[in-house]
């Protein structure tokens, strides 16, 4: 055999090993804005593309990534890493048994998942816990931490309850933006705060504590506060007076700073008069428990 043939013969098996590449039909690239080896790179590409995307369509289709997921979980879990305990701090008045049973919701869930009696640390999702405990009144935050190898951590931030809401009948606790943090409080229970009545008073609050702090001293001698209308206020006072005030804040407020400046230079408030109407601007409309001309309970006499 020459060595002639022999150069032949490997170029031929060279050949045969050669890959086929995608190419583009002549005719059809010539009439492609691009040259054939650019219009058979493209058409390389898009065929790539094509095949990832079966590829992709089968991994989701056998669920392979939270099968992988799964096992690795189990993996750790089996090396030590599983949760035996949990840490709740910040409690101070919401009930303790609500987080226990959202945490033990969690940790059975993993555990299941693993096919473990306990659950692996990787397996527990903390965002699910603390999206289910903002659920709650009370909670007005709340952080979930892993604490390795073994422990939780569910630190609790409550809301601080600013006043009591009375409507339809029923007392609720909120917090200074208005959210009802526990229904349904029982009457021999109440605590000392603000009671405030009526649709939509809860929402409120905070621009009654703002009045309320213009007239340091009729504060504590509030009783109630009744949001009328949705538009104003009727303070009620322990004396037995309701102060009718103006609508819009501001008006409200210079209403109230005047009233409280009468009372404290004449003695308005335990008097016996019923109510104090100061919804008209410069005008103060009296409503008395009496008949015409009787007199008013004298003013009380002041240490000199």
């Amino acid at each position: 055999m020459s060595a002639a043939h022999v150069r032949r013969g490997g170029s031929a098996r060279a050949q045969a090993k050669r890959p086929s590449k995608v190419s583009v039909p002549k005719k059809l690239a010539k009439r492609l804005p691009v040259d054939q080896a650019r219009a058979n790179k493209l058409a390389g590409l898009v065929f790539g593309a094509f095949v990832l995307a079966i590829g992709l369509v089968v991994v989701v289709a056998l669920d392979i990534p939270a099968m992988a997921e799964r096992a690795a979980g189990a993996a750790v879990g089996e090396a030590g890493f599983k949760v035996s305990g949990y840490q709740i701090v910040g409690i101070n008045h919401m009930n303790r048994a609500l987080v226990d049973a959202v945490v033990a919701d969690e940790l059975r869930r993993a555990a299941a998942e693993a096919g473990s009696e306990k659950a692996p640390q990787v397996l527990v999702d903390v965002a699910e816990i603390r999206r289910r405990l903002l659920g709650y009144g009370w909670v007005k935050d709340a952080r979930v931490s892993r604490r390795l190898p073994d422990s939780l951590v569910i630190d609790i931030v409550e809301r601080r309850p600013a006043a009591l809401w009375q409507n339809e009948g029923r007392l609720a606790l909120v917090d200074g933006q208005g959210v009802v943090v526990l229904d349904r409080v029982p009457v021999d229970k109440m605590p000392d705060l603000p009671l405030l009545i009526g649709p939509g008073a809860n929402a409120e609050e905070q621009q009654l504590s703002r009045l309320m702090a213009t007239v340091p001293t009729l504060k504590p001698q509030l009783a109630s506060a009744t949001w009328v209308g949705l538009r104003r206020w009727d303070l009620s006072f322990q004396s037995g007076e309701t102060v009718a005030l103006p609508e819009r804040e501001e008006a409200a407020k210079a209403a109230l700073i005047k009233f409280a400046r009468l009372d404290k230079e004449s003695g308005l408030l335990g008097r016996g008069i019923i109510r104090f109407d100061l919804r008209m601007p410069g005008k103060m409309i009296v409503r008395l428990p009496r008949a015409p001309g009787e007199a008013l309970a004298p003013a009380p006499a002041r240490e000199g």
